[in-house]
């Protein structure tokens, strides 16, 4: 979607170095629009066969339609998947209030799961925060490439300033912000367009976190030259896409030319001739075909040409699927192509998922400083204090992510009792209930239960001794 600021840089309140500012990021946003609508719709499946056209065996007549790929939507999905946010632990192993009311008034751990695709599809997301009316005081939002920007300060490491759309309006078969916020190290700024839409008016809302209350959270970013991180649906992606579409396209019409062979039939009349043109389906499945001799009395010569087939697309199909498997670590069974080489057993399902995992592991420590940095803004927002005056308590937070290897419940279940056999104090914990499988309402009624049942074994003991 085009997105059409219109005169935002002449926006009323704003200052000469937030003009600056907003004209910088509005010309950043647009000048990446293009590319990411295409990711976009690459994601969705909408590219047409007259992209993957060479002009020589598709004819242009047959060329506008669409063709599904679920590919580039494969290579952020089955990744996405893998990398799954469980919420923040304190490093004695503890929770943190704070932190809890965060996640639970956020719904960061969903949050999380949407947001990890957004940054995946465009190389990266940006969440947001604000104080809020909830029991944290904390507001979270992930926005898109798409309708969010920022410029880096490679010197500091971090977002120099950045601008998220809010809220807008589809006009004219384009979409206009309504509602604009510029994000720098002293203030948020709220740019709203009046009802007119032709004026737009700037609040300030300063802040003390001396920073810009936006983070960048990417995926295979470089500090030097993509600080923005890397699309998974990349140039190769795309080139292996259109040549799934271009392949099945050929195959659709060899299959239409294999269920209808081409036949001939020498020496008839020209009756016959204009007989059989006229009704050329009803020849083609009729179980008998009628003709006299000619005019010659010669009779009739009915043959059939060679029959075409499919396997030389089918053979193309299987080496785009190698290919792709190979630039996005999928397995080739991830890519629905049927290969003699898929992998049968659980070592060589295992083996195959081996480069997915560590993309995995390396996503989760990408994202995992990312995080560290949010709940740190997330605690200093919620306390009404900068970054410099939270605690060390405060500061030794983790984000938790569950395995990505995503072990079969019975494996983690088993594991679960050989280390409770080897360390007895093992059984009993949280951790020990998590890898049997329970959910945590479940756990949380085992704690109680357990609890209570101390509880009173300790009064029996009291008893006891009194008498």
């Amino acid at each position: 979607m085009y997105l059409d600021f219109g005169n935002i840089r002449d926006a009323r309140g704003l200052g000469p170095a937030e003009r600056a500012m907003v004209g910088d990021l509005v010309d950043e946003l647009h000048a990446h629009s293009s590319k990411n609508r295409l990711k976009r719709r690459y994601y969705e499946g909408r590219v047409t066969v007259a992209e993957c056209n060479l002009g020589i065996a598709i004819p242009q007549s047959v060329s506008g339609f669409e063709m599904a790929c679920s590919w580039p939507e494969k290579s952020v999905t089955v990744l996405k998947d893998r990398s799954r946010f469980d919420g923040f632990v304190t490093r004695d192993g503890g929770s943190s209030d704070v932190l809890d009311h965060v996640v639970r008034d956020n719904g960061l751990v969903s949050q999380y799961g949407r947001a990890a695709g957004d940054e995946l599809m465009h190389g990266v997301v940006f969440p947001t925060f604000s104080a809020a009316n909830n029991r944290s005081g904390v507001s979270i939002r992930f926005h898109s490439a798409e309708t969010a920007t920022a410029i880096w300060d490679g010197g500091l490491q971090r977002v120099r300033c950045g601008l998220a759309v809010m809220g807008a309006e589809r006009e004219s078969g384009s979409v206009v912000p309504s509602v604009v916020n510029l994000y720098t190290d002293a203030a948020i700024w709220v740019i709203v367009r009046d009802e007119r839409g032709s004026q737009w008016t700037a609040h300030e809302f300063p802040h003390a976190m001396g920073r810009p209350l936006m983070l960048a959270m990417s995926s295979e970013s470089d500090t030097n030259t993509r600080p923005f991180g890397r699309s998974r649906i990349s140039g190769p992606v795309r080139d292996l896409t259109r040549g799934y579409i271009r392949t099945m396209a050929l195959a659709t019409i060899a299959l239409e030319f294999a269920t209808s062979p081409q036949k001939y039939l020498l020496g008839i009349s020209d009756e016959q001739y204009d007989a059989l043109v006229s009704e050329k389906f009803r020849t083609y499945v009729g179980s008998m075909l009628l003709a006299t001799r000619d005019e010659n009395g010669e009779m009739p010569q009915f043959g059939q040409l060679a029959q075409g087939t499919i396997q030389p697309h089918v053979e193309m199909l299987r080496m785009l699927a190698t290919q792709f498997a190979s630039v996005t670590s999928l397995s080739v069974t991830d890519t629905g192509v049927v290969n003699d080489a898929n992998p049968t057993s659980a070592d060589a399902v295992a083996a195959a998922n081996e480069k997915l995992i560590i993309r995995a592991q390396n996503l989760n420590r990408e994202n995992g400083e990312s995080l560290y940095q949010m709940a740190l803004m997330a605690q200093a927002i919620a306390g009404n204090k900068s970054l410099s005056a939270l605690t060390d308590e405060e500061l030794a937070v983790m984000p938790h992510f569950l395995n990505p290897a995503m072990p079969s419940q019975a494996s983690t279940a088993d594991a679960a009792v050989k280390i409770a056999s080897a360390d007895p104090s093992f059984a009993g914990t949280m951790v020990f209930y998590e890898m049997l499988g329970f959910d945590a309402p479940t756990i949380a009624r085992i704690m109680a239960e357990r609890r209570r049942q101390l509880g009173a074994s300790f009064l029996t003991e009291l008893t006891d001794e009194a008498v």
